[in-house]
């Protein structure tokens, strides 16, 4: 990690407003509570949104102010390195941009940030083959309708929610946009960048519209270009088959282990250990781990790692062994038709077991990469079932806003005492510089040796009754 400002060592992802009402709050809470226990910070999207809790942006150049403002990330940047989440695919439909291109058209100065239909396609519109080649997340076309000012209509390409408009990357104004916005993000603080949804933001008609190479990694290798000579690295967030975390890694990009959740839960559950360790064998070095994030327990990205019946498996195991988590969570009736991720605390998943989750995270500290802990899970966190069925969105079981009270309160529980205590441990054992070795002994052990040199440390797990011992 030369010239880099991460070091290897925890990072929680949290929202401005989840550990207290705001970023002062926040920072109240990291050094209260946290300490030596947390060293990086991924603050999730703090800028004006008008949609996705801030994943639809309006701007990148002020701070929510019911946030705060930007000297509230630079007092939290003195301490914890810190991620920014830059959208590369898409931005508010409530944008100054979106807004004075439906209010001037063709003579808006933010034409070419948008892809429109008309100009898109050969024909104008896709045809019914052209669409179903399309990964999406809709049945149909991924469009919005645009209404111009002059009561002209036109489809514009939209891939999420109806307030995320993509973007067209492959115009240099765009492009240029992109540059600009990352650069200001190094000089307000990152120390790295997600680029959120990435795989989708290249288009190119008769294609899946999804990772489509060789322009995704020129795309990449631009905006890698931009953040070099600040010392900030990206991270592409792409929940897919694990190939492509390979392809990343292999020219040397940091990514997401979103593989790890589910082959942890189905070890936990079956008492088996070998998909996890060979897992554990393959995997990237150069990764972020996860067990938990703001969008739940991804399934999609452990695809081939376990077999198609395994899936399942896991799947039902956790809607029987798991508390308080409905498959109805996960239905129309909580705004959730995603197939993509299962609505759930890992806490929660795991039972509200204590033994249970602390080996989770046990084996996800031994995991080779830094490792990301989402701040429901860092406080051992259920299912917030009064929050999901006042808002009625699935995900807001795993989205539970704590007060400093509650966090005070939280942090003296003996199973986040112990989680704390198993952080500060990663945080400061420098066996964990070094190499990942794994074993399967007898029915159900799993041993996971971390060795730097002369530092050697080992966890050595019953995967069926879930004691484990650090040595």
């Amino acid at each position: 990690m030369e010239n880099s400002k991460l070091r290897n060592k925890i990072m929680l992802i949290t929202y401005a407003d989840s550990l207290g009402k705001n970023l002062k709050e926040l920072k109240t809470v990291l050094d209260r509570y946290f300490g030596e226990a947390v060293d990086g910070v991924h603050i999730l999207p703090f800028f004006p949104s008008s949609a996705d809790r801030g994943f639809a942006p309006m701007r990148y150049d002020r701070v929510d102010e019911a946030f705060g403002d930007f000297s509230d990330i630079a007092a939290i940047a003195e301490t914890h390195p810190l991620m920014f989440d830059f959208m590369v695919n898409h931005i508010s439909r409530s944008s100054e941009y979106f807004q004075d291109f439906l209010q001037r058209k063709d003579a808006s100065p933010y034409k070419d940030l948008f892809i429109r239909y008309k100009d898109f396609w050969p024909g104008g519109a896709p045809t019914r083959e052209q669409v179903d080649k399309i990964y999406k997340r809709k049945p149909r076309a991924p469009s919005v309708t645009a209404e111009f000012a002059d009561g002209t209509r036109e489809e514009i390409w939209c891939t999420f929610g109806e307030e995320q408009i993509d973007l067209d990357v492959s115009k240099p104004f765009t492009r240029r946009f992109i540059r600009d916005t990352v650069k200001a993000m190094c000089e307000r603080g990152a120390a790295l960048i997600r680029l959120d949804a990435f795989a989708y933001a290249v288009k190119k008609p008769d294609t899946s519209c999804f990772f489509i190479e060789p322009e995704m990694w020129e795309l990449l290798e631009e905006i890698r270009e931009t953040v070099e000579p600040y010392g900030v690295d990206i991270l592409p967030e792409i929940h897919e088959h694990y190939s492509i975390q390979l392809k990343l890694a292999q020219r040397g990009y940091w990514v997401y282990d979103f593989a790890l959740p589910m082959l942890v839960l189905h070890a936990l559950y079956t008492g088996r250990g070998d998909r996890l360790k060979h897992w554990l064998d393959i995997c990237p070095r150069k990764q972020f781990t996860t067990l938990d994030t703001h969008d739940g327990i991804g399934v999609v990205d452990v695809a081939d790692l376990l077999s198609e019946q395994e899936i399942e498996e896991t799947r039902e195991l956790l809607f029987t062994k798991g508390a308080n988590v409905k498959k109805s969570y996960n239905t129309a009736a909580y705004n959730n038709l995603d197939i993509y991720q299962i609505n759930c605390t890992y806490y929660s998943a795991l039972g509200n077991n204590d033994e249970a989750y602390l080996l989770a995270r046990a084996i996800q500290f031994f995991a080779p990469g830094i490792p990301q802990v989402y701040y429901v899970g860092a406080l051992a966190g259920a299912n917030d079932i009064e929050r999901l069925e006042a808002t009625r969105q699935g995900r807001d079981i795993n989205r539970h806003a704590y007060t400093l009270e509650e966090v005070a309160r939280e942090t003296q529980r003996p199973v986040v005492k112990r989680l704390l205590e198993l952080m500060r441990l990663r945080n400061s054992h420098p066996a964990f510089g070094g190499e990942c070795r794994t074993a399967l002994e007898g029915g159900h052990g799993l041993t996971i040796t971390r060795v730097n040199g002369g530092h050697r440390l080992t966890l050595r797990a019953d995967l069926k009754t879930h004691e484990f011992s650090i040595e």
